[in-house]
């Protein structure tokens, strides 16, 4: 995680100990932990906290640009303030709907991002093995099924594995925005339109956008007997953020 220094910047003279508390003590070691929360759930429980507080000033807007760089996506953090609307107060969900279509208004769908062979709906079947909301559109249904995935920034896949008896895996080709493709134990590829990857089956690998585009492609599953898909663990969010945000020069 960046290192917060507004703690500093607003109280370093006036209240320093406060100041070394907010920003080495508060973001520089509970916010850093990766033991059991992800920096996302940490956000997610965080503008919780605050929004059923009452506390609808710059520490909850702070809060809400900070979710949506640790990968919330605008449907995700709709959903969360709509349930707590219900439990907190309606007229705190408005305050913090406000801040929210503000801040995570460049994702419009819409005006953002339309894939070549279209969006489809959000991948609601599937959302338990993203990170970051995703959308399928089934292309070819008959013979080999062929689907479209969109990957909104920052939204990729978990780790997983394409099981078969023979033959079997994917085969993804690209065809808008800018992604990665990663093997277990392999660096992180990057892709664009254009790039084809061959996954052979019993590969453990992950795939999705780059943290500052939308990225689509086709997949469909290689012929094969027994095939079926095992999921593994989310990819890690500090391998993850590690990787460039432009992927302009990146081969």
């Amino acid at each position: 995680m960046e290192k917060v220094s507004a703690g500093f910047e607003a109280l370093g003279e006036f209240a320093p100990q406060f100041a070394h508390y907010n920003d080495d003590v508060l973001f520089g070691e509970v916010w850093a932990r990766e033991a059991q929360l992800s920096p996302r759930d940490r956000s997610l429980i965080t503008v919780t906290a605050l929004m059923s507080s009452g506390i609808l000033d710059s520490s909850l807007e702070f809060h809400l640009r900070k979710a949506k760089e640790n990968g919330v996506s605008q449907t995700e953090i709709v959903e969360v303030l709509t349930q707590l609307g219900f439990y907190s107060g309606w007229p705190k969900a408005w305050a913090a709907f406000r801040m929210a279509k503000e801040i995570w208004k460049e994702e419009t769908v819409s005006a953002a991002f339309v894939p070549m062979f279209g969006l489809g709906k959000t991948n609601d079947a599937y959302a338990q093995y993203f990170i970051g909301q995703s959308y399928l559109n089934p292309v070819v249904s008959q013979g080999i099924a062929i689907a479209n995935v969109t990957f909104e920034p920052g939204c990729r896949n978990h780790w997983h594995i394409h099981q078969a008896e023979q033959g079997g895996g994917q085969i993804l080709i690209c065809t808008d925005g800018r992604g990665w493709y990663q093997q277990w134990g392999e660096p992180a590829r990057a892709l664009k339109p254009g790039d084809i990857v061959e996954i052979g089956a019993g590969v453990k690998h992950w795939h999705g956008a780059a943290k500052d585009s939308w990225f689509a492609h086709l997949a469909f599953e290689a012929p094969g007997t027994k095939t079926s898909t095992q999921w593994c663990e989310p990819v890690d969010d500090a391998q993850y953020n590690a990787l460039p945000d432009s992927l302009e020069n990146k081969d």
